[in-house]
């Protein structure tokens, strides 16, 4: 039927070994004033997705679709959209809509807002063959770019290059990163870009001699120490034992930043090795639009080459069990259509 369309959506969450994505069909949404309906081409796979999918953030609706790493071209606006055309290719992010009126929205700091929406948790998502999206919220993607390589900037770029800015990294730093996932190594190549030496801590082998090609200056294990301090440091693996172990690496006045939405508990620490001498632990929570237009400005300008694995659409529940189990080197696309 025209005005149905192919669509995997969170049944019951649970492990991905479990198979909590199903897939079936959907009706084709119908764009509200000021939206676009798009057709999806691709879509990356984050792990915010498998977050939700495996129940660490509980789905905001029944059969709500995952995904906000989402490319496609406009087929439809809604009444009063006039910011893009049909035919124009735009990209879907993580934050989806604002109130605009509240205290945090109102001080440029709307990744804060009191009443957030965000696709594919609130909204339906990229993992389907249409998807609407707020205009404003939407990002033109630039030309360098093909649909596959630009999923991945959308939320991984963009998460990656605020919690670059959250760690506070000084001119010709050192970056100590943790875990080397999809959002890891566009942020590596951001840092190096800018005169930074990074230092990358991961346990996956593959990821490993990625970072070594990238131009890490040292690539240990997870749980290794750095041969230098490090200047600032940012953790993108969901695991809050390593909080006190990049605390410790970091030097007088260290910043570390947490980029990821969620993260196991983090266990005590010591006052005197790990928090003392100013050293400093930030939280990164969701991004601002104006983040998302300087990383794709910037990454169109460098220019920033993601390393990613492609998936049909049929096999979205496999993509999801191999991030899980981090058989992905990179990041993970959807090829929608």
């Amino acid at each position: 039927m025209a005005n149905m369309m192919k669509a995997w959506w969170v049944g019951r969450p649970g492990i991905t070994s479990t198979h909590p994505l199903e897939q079936g069909t959907k009706h084709v949404p119908i764009p509200d004033e000021g939206e676009l309906l798009v057709k999806v081409n691709v879509c990356g796979v984050c792990r915010t997705d498998l977050h939700l999918v495996e129940g660490d953030l509980p789905p905001r609706h029944s059969r709500i679709v995952p995904g906000h790493e989402a490319v496609g071209i406009v087929v439809e606006s809604g009444p009063r959209a006039g910011r893009f055309k049909s035919g124009d290719r735009v990209g879907v992010a993580w934050l989806g809509g604002t109130c605009g009126v509240c205290r945090y929205c109102r001080r440029d700091a709307e990744n804060l807002c009191s009443r957030p929406v965000f696709t594919g948790w609130d909204r339906d998502g990229g993992f389907a063959e249409m998807m609407t999206v707020r205009e404003d919220f939407a990002y033109a993607i630039p030309p360098q770019f093909s649909d596959e390589e630009a999923a991945p900037l959308l939320c991984s770029g963009i998460i990656g290059y605020r919690a670059l800015k959250r760690a506070a990294l000084p001119p010709g730093g050192r970056l100590g990163i943790y875990g080397f996932g999809g959002s890891a190594h566009l942020t590596a190549q951001i840092a190096i870009h800018s005169g930074a030496s990074v230092f990358v801590m991961t346990r996956s082998e593959e990821a490993q001699v990625l970072a070594r090609s990238l131009g890490a200056e040292y690539v240990g294990g997870a749980f290794d120490a750095p041969p230098v301090k490090l200047d600032s440091a940012i953790l993108f693996a969901p695991v809050g034992d390593l909080v006190p172990v990049a605390m410790r690496a970091l030097d007088r006045g260290g910043t570390l930043a947490v980029a990821g939405i969620h993260l196991s508990d983090i266990p005590s620490m010591s006052y005197a090795d790990e928090l003392f001498y100013e050293k400093q632990v930030r939280s990164v929570t969701a991004n601002t639009r104006a983040d998302g237009t300087e990383l794709l400005a910037l990454a169109a300008h460098m220019p920033l080459i993601p390393t990613t694995t492609a998936y049909p659409f049929a096999a979205a529940d496999q993509a999801l069990d191999d991030l899980a189990s981090d058989r992905i080197t990179g990041a993970a696309v959807l090829r929608i259509s």
